[in-house]
This record gives structure tokens, sequence and C-alpha cells, in this order.
């Protein structure tokens, strides 16, 4: 019996990569509340590299409406204002000596519903992967029935496990998709 070779931890732990990615993917979305997660897309060039925005100074949320970044070195600080200004976000930091402020402002209905579109794209990506886990695994379990090593009762009765965490993993990607979307709609 080769049960050892399909290991469905393994294929949930997989499953589960797609939602860890779709959560951070989320978390970079602009809802007009400010987050310190919004910045992690953000990379600086610094030092003949680049690096995360959280690597050369601390994100915090000082208020609602207010994203600082304390710049450890200040001759880094030029770079961090540059990245943050050519992110994409549409978002205007101010320098003050090593810290920057980075307002949020409101965003209009147009964007907002940019926004969801751009979730409901992410969530689509992340589905798409969680259905490649699920393709891989019957794939294994077709190999193995041809080679003798598993029954068809055995391929079945994966078959279904399998089937069923990717039902289950998509009506999370689902849930996670209607939160964002409610959130970005909230005026």
């Amino acid at each position: 019996m080769a049960e050892e070779d399909i290991d469905l931890n393994s294929i949930e732990r997989r499953m589960k990569g797609a939602l860890d990615v779709l959560s951070s993917e989320f978390g970079g979305l602009r809802t007009g509340r400010a987050s310190a997660s919004l910045l992690d897309p953000i990379v600086v060039d610094v030092y003949g590299s680049t690096m995360p925005i959280n690597q050369v100074g601390t994100v915090s949320v000082p208020e609602s409406r207010m994203i600082t970044v304390q710049v450890w070195d200040k001759a880094n600080v030029s770079s961090v204002d540059k990245a943050i200004r050519n992110s994409g976000l549409g978002l205007n930091p101010s320098p003050d000596g090593t810290l920057i402020r980075i307002p949020i402002p409101e965003l209009n209905e147009e964007r907002r519903t940019e926004l969801s579109k751009v979730a409901g794209r992410y969530a689509e990506q992340a589905k798409v992967a969680v259905r490649n886990v699920r393709r891989d695994g019957m794939d294994l379990l077709k190999r193995l029935e041809k080679a003798s090593e598993i029954s068809q009762d055995d391929h079945k009765l994966y078959a279904d496990e399998i089937q069923e965490m990717t039902d289950k993993m998509v009506g999370k990607i689902d849930e996670m998709l209607a939160s964002k979307e409610k959130e970005i709609m909230q005026v």
C-alpha cells in the first residue's frame, strides 16, 4: 500500500499557502484606513540593493488616517520617500528629519470599485493556485492506481478527501474576498 506516498497534510499545507499569500495581498490593498501592511510591497533602493521598507525603518500607525516611517539612517530618507511616491499606491509622503509622515486620503467611489476588482483578481489567483494543488493530488492518485499501488476504492476515498479540502479552501477564499470588498466599499 502506498498510503505514505499520498500526503494529504502536504496538499492541505500547500492550499493554505495560497490563503496566506492572498491574505498578505489583501493587506496591501488600501481601504482608506491606515494599515502598516499597506507599505509591505514597497522596496527601497539602499546600500546598492533593494530592501523591504520595514528593513530600513520602523513602520507604525499613530492614528487612523496616518502612517509613519521612522527611517533608521538619515541618508536613506530620500530613497524611502521616493519609493513610497513611486509605489503606485497614490500616497504623498512628507519627510520631517528621519520621520516620514504618510497621510491616507479618502477614497472616491471610482477608486473603491477599482480596488474591489483588484481584490477579485487576487482571489481568483488564489483559487487557481488551490485548484492546481488539487490537480497535482488527483494526478498522483491516478498514477498510483495505474501502477497498482492503490485500489480504485482508495483512489475514490482520497479523491473525495482532496475535493472536500479544495471546496473548503475555495469557500474560505470567497469569505475573505467578501470581507475585503465590504471593507473597501465602507465609506
